[in-house]
């Protein structure tokens, strides 16, 4: 049954108060869309999501560039998300703002973005970085059209914390930074990569789901 863009985000059950994280790819949801007759006006969609979390609500969007583990300089407001539209597009709106590593950044909108914004997390997945906040605030994490292989960020806060993964190593970058007042320095972030010395048989965050549904924290709509 297909469901109007208006009404998209009451009927995946978010309602008003709630802290959302939104994982998605809205390709499919667009293609849908426009054979039901609607264009899918991305800052229009996000507007209505704005009404359904209400005046106390949150919503974080992914805008994660890995360009500043290569060297190449990060520019709070230039450097692209390339983990989705919906990211990108709240990164041009001034209701959003975004946070501040350079790896694992996010726009955030509503009563919590200035205190997420405000985090000076040096580590991607700190217990001091949004995972953190995550964890602490039992923030709901919506998957739309993308797999948890791709998407569960917040799995690798589990496993740093957890201290007893060895496929994954602390790694610290350094280049130039231009933050939020455009001030240019050298700085250095960590994020919990990939240890390519280990070599597991296989590594695989889609089995988890049916751990997940039976633990009763995931539910699919």
């Amino acid at each position: 049954m297909y469901v109007k863009l208006e009404d998209f985000w009451k009927e995946i059950e978010i309602q008003a108060g709630d802290i959302v994280f939104v994982s998605s790819d809205i390709t499919k949801i667009g293609i849908d869309a426009k054979r039901h007759g609607e264009n899918i006006e991305i800052h229009k969609w996000i507007d209505a999501l704005i009404r359904a979390v209400g005046k106390t609500g949150t919503i974080i969007f992914p805008t994660y560039n890995w360009d500043f583990c290569k060297g190449i300089p990060f520019d709070y407001y230039k450097t692209p998300g390339v983990t989705g539209a919906l990211g990108k597009y709240a990164l041009m709106r001034t209701d959003f703002r975004r946070t501040r590593h350079p790896i694992y950044s996010f726009a955030v909108y509503g009563k919590y973005r200035d205190f997420l914004c405000e985090m000076n997390n040096k580590a991607g997945f700190g217990q001091d970085s949004p995972f953190g906040f995550f964890r602490e605030k039992n923030v709901k994490n919506y998957f739309i059209d993308v797999s948890l292989k791709n998407s569960f960020s917040y799995a690798h806060y589990v496993e740093r914390c957890s201290g007893k993964v060895d496929y994954r190593i602390e790694k610290v970058f350094c280049a130039e930074y231009i933050d939020e007042n455009k001030e240019v320095s050298q700085r250095e972030y960590s994020s919990f990569m990939r240890n390519w010395d280990f070599k597991p048989n296989e590594i695989l965050l889609d089995p988890m789901e049916e751990d997940l549904i039976s633990a009763g924290v995931e539910k699919n709509i």
